[in-house]
C-alpha cells in the first residue's frame, strides 16, 4: 500500500534551517508530481512547494526564495530545505502525491522567536 513518512522537524530559532524528509513507498516514485503542504492551529492546510516528475519546481509567495524543494528518486524520497525560518513558518507540514488523497503522518515544525 502507499505509504508517505515525514521526518526533519524539530524546534529551530527564527533565521534557521531544516531540512524536511518525505520517504515513500508502495508507489513507482518518479512517476509522480510531489507535493508540501503545511497547516497550523486553525488555519487551512497550504500548498507549500511542488516538483514535478521532471524536477520542476514551484512555490508559494510566502516562502519563494526561502525554501527550496528536491527529490532523490532513487531512494524514493522528497526533500524540503527550509532556510531563513520565520515564527509564521511553524505548522505541521505534510508530503503528498498530487492528484491522489496519499498523505503522510505530518512533521511538526516549530520556529522560536
Amino acid at each position: 500500500q502507499v505509504q508517505l513518512v515525514e521526518s526533519g522537524g524539530g524546534l529551530v530559532q527564527s533565521g534557521g534551517s531544516l531540512r524536511l524528509s518525505c520517504a515513500a513507498s508502495g508507489i513507482s516514485f518518479s512517476r509522480y508530481d510531489v507535493a508540501w503542504h503545511r497547516q497550523a492551529p486553525g488555519n487551512q492546510r497550504e500548498l507549500v512547494a511542488t516538483i514535478t516528475s521532471g524536477g520542476a519546481t514551484s512555490y508559494a509567495n510566502s516562502v519563494k526564495g526561502r525554501f527550496t524543494i528536491s527529490r532523490a528518486n532513487v531512494k524514493r524520497t522528497v526533500y524540503l530545505q527550509m532556510n531563513d525560518l520565520k515564527s509564521e513558518d511553524t505548522a505541521v507540514y505534510y508530503c503528498n502525491i498530487v492528484g491522489y488523497n496519499y498523505w503522510g503522518q505530518g512533521t511538526q515544525v516549530t520556529v522560536s522567536s
